[in-house]
């Protein structure tokens, strides 16, 4: 074959074989590596799918320099990601060291049951990502300490994930707060609160269904935890003061304060806090035993524990492996994770690969309910081969606008689909920077988790479900611009500034 001047048209199969790669090599790498894939090995494979990739787009006339500043925007495009990673991972290390995650789970060992701990879990989570329209933040605040609980409780890590992750993601469809709720409503071109009200019709029963299952997976039996919480209160001093940073954080997520910007104040006030409540405990890891003066080694700890995270050694194993932990450090393995997969998708977009493989799925969709469901695999895919959940809310949604037109759809058919669909499959898989945040962030790999992550897999099938059963399927009439099934206005075009 030979390569021509100019970008030309994929074929199918030239299509198939970037992805085929991808799926190939992260598949070989969990069967090598299992879990500890993402240190390195699922980097490596996400590389050498980019070269094939390359080497695909390369053939068919597109050049090496437009290829690889493809690769570069799409990194950049998640730098915003990146850098609310190390936020988090700064914020835990201090939170470790001030005692605010101990303090956590201390007052959550008094408070929650293991009986109804998984249902508590989702449901805290659900209320404080609807109020504050972040599943990143809750993920890295509430959602750890909650982890913490768990691990005191001798309860399952991934069953307490999926709990986490499966109330994170309520907010991040239907709070009109979230960035990514916004996207989808101008991605569909329609009013804010319109698209929310229309995804409650899949949020509401799958945060339900979540909700069923967690009370199902409740361990019965009594629970004594003041043991533990003895060993607590002696390493640490435990007062109420400790979730200063904790209403720090939530308090800026409510003004609208940006995420990185929150978390990272939030990690400030954690060392702050540490020094004020505990500053033998800090001075010790700045290096006071070895000569360092005092309020310099005061500073010293707490920028440690930014950077490298805080090491406990206070001989009880329950404690130190809940506080020994953190630090932007431990953030660098799941960063190249996404540098990488972000590369990968960069070149599958320039490529043209994912609109030569959703054209033929688009044009078999006969129906409204196979469009539909058209739509959330392609979202998913998207998911899959851009890594980025941004770009799987924005580009299917600009494909798929004319095929729902042509039927007759409303516009919120089509936010309301794109928003089930686009947040919450980006926590499924590990290498999207969803998903790697939240394995990163709670300590447990993509897979183990993803059987537990209820509502996220629960939102597309009911989007796919509601399609195919005809309910709220509202119509445009062509000739007046109104929806059949309400005969109101359909709303224009709206872009809300916070988006992304």
């Amino acid at each position: 074959m030979t390569r021509p001047d100019t970008p030309q048209p994929l074929t199918l199969t030239e299509a198939i074989i970037p992805v085929a790669s991808l799926i190939l090599f992260v598949a070989l790498s969990y069967y090598l590596f299992g879990d500890g894939g993402a240190g390195g090995p699922n980097q490596v494979a996400l590389t050498v799918a980019t070269m094939i990739a390359v080497l695909v787009a390369w053939r068919r006339g597109h050049s090496l320099d437009a290829l690889r500043d493809a690769a570069i925007a799409s990194v950049g495009s998640g730098v915003g990601a990146i850098f609310i990673l190390f936020a988090v991972g700064a914020l835990i290390g201090t939170w470790a060291l001030s005692g605010t995650l101990v303090a956590m789970v201390y007052y959550g060992l008094q408070l929650l049951s293991p009986n109804f701990f998984y249902l508590t879990t989702c449901a805290i989570c659900a209320v404080v990502s609807f109020s504050i329209g972040s599943s990143w933040t809750t993920v890295g605040t509430i959602g750890v300490g909650l982890m913490g609980i768990a691990l005191n409780m001798d309860l399952s890590p991934a069953i307490t994930a999926g709990a986490v992750i499966s109330g994170a993601y309520l907010g991040d469809t239907t709070s009109p707060l979230s960035d990514s709720a916004n996207l989808a409503a101008a991605a569909g071109g329609v009013d804010l609160y319109r698209h929310i009200r229309e995804t409650a019709l899949t949020s509401l029963p799958a945060v339900a269904i979540a909700l069923a299952v967690f009370w199902g997976l409740g361990r019965p039996g009594d629970f004594d935890a003041a043991e533990k919480m003895a060993l607590m209160q002696s390493a640490f001093d435990i007062t109420p003061w400790l979730f200063l940073p904790l209403a720090l954080v939530v308090g800026l997520a409510l003004v609208r304060v940006p995420p990185f910007t929150a978390i990272f104040l939030g990690a400030l006030a954690g060392g702050v806090l540490a020094a004020v409540i505990a500053p033998e405990r800090v001075s010790a890891l700045g290096g006071a035993s070895d000569g360092t003066p005092g309020w310099l080694a005061v500073i010293k700890g707490v920028w440690l524990a930014l950077a490298s995270g805080y090491k406990s050694d206070t001989g009880y194993a329950v404690i130190d492996q809940l506080v020994s932990r953190g630090g932007m450090a431990s953030m660098l393995n799941t960063i190249w994770l996404i540098i990488t997969a972000l590369a990968f998708g960069g070149v599958v977009e320039k490529a043209g690969v994912l609109d030569r493989l959703i054209a033929p799925v688009l044009a078999a969709a006969k129906s409204a309910g196979a469009l539909v469901a058209s739509l959330v695999g392609a979202v998913f895919a998207t998911n899959v081969v851009t890594a980025d959940q941004y770009i799987a809310i924005v580009l299917p949604g600009r494909m798929f606008k004319g095929a729902f037109e042509k039927r007759g759809l409303a516009p919120v058919v089509l936010s309301r689909t794109i928003g089930a669909s686009g947040t919450p499959t980006g926590a499924l898989v590990p290498w999207n920077s969803c998903g790697a945040y939240m394995a990163a962030t709670l300590g447990v790999a993509t897979w183990s988790y993803l059987p537990y992550a209820i509502f996220n897999l629960a939102s597309p099938l009911l989007a796919i479900a509601v399609a195919y059963l005809g309910i709220r399927m509202l119509r445009v009439q062509v000739s007046t611009g109104k929806d059949a099934a309400s005969a109101a206005p359909v709303a224009p075009q709206h872009h809300n500034t916070d988006n992304p």
